[in-house]
């Protein structure tokens, strides 16, 4: 299984998530199975690591993103990745429009395809304080646990 998180600049909620799962999975029956990766829909901080921010709230939590670094969605993910697990609606919209016209990987809401929240989605904690990114650290962690229970049934 090959799962692909995807946010807006790739340096907040979707490399906090990509480091969540990989906590997750690491400690689960699952460890070495499921690929994980991270992008954003837009380029502007590819080649970056994730915001300072983003790695305190994650190290806060015995989880190191400080070695992930930004990268762009590309049209190889959607036959690189079975499945392309996005923060918001917008991103599902954009991930979309970079879609090949048959894409071999299917493309969801992080949270609603965990089985957490159907309408959830993850907010953005760009603008936030350190508050905003524990919030996103809570709800993707959740989605880590959440993911690993419904890979572990399959």
């Amino acid at each position: 299984m090959n799962l692909l998180v995807v946010c807006l600049g790739n340096i907040c909620r979707s490399p906090m998530a990509e480091g969540a799962l990989r906590a997750r999975l690491a400690t689960s029956p699952l460890a070495g199975r499921v690929r994980v990766d991270s992008a954003g829909t837009g380029g502007w901080h590819a080649g970056e690591p994730p915001d300072r921010r983003a790695i305190a709230c994650a190290r806060g939590h015995g989880v190191d993103i400080s070695g992930q670094r930004a990268r762009q969605l590309s049209a190889r993910d959607f036959e690189a990745f079975d499945w392309i697990l996005c923060a918001d609606r917008g991103n599902v919209r954009d991930v979309m429009r970079v879609a090949p016209t048959v894409p071999g990987a299917r493309v969801a809401l992080l949270l609603e395809w965990a089985g957490i929240d159907a309408a959830g989605e993850v907010p953005d904690p760009y603008t936030g304080g350190p508050e905003d990114f524990e919030q996103v650290w809570r709800l993707v962690d959740s989605a880590a646990q959440a993911v690993v229970a419904r890979l572990a049934v399959n």
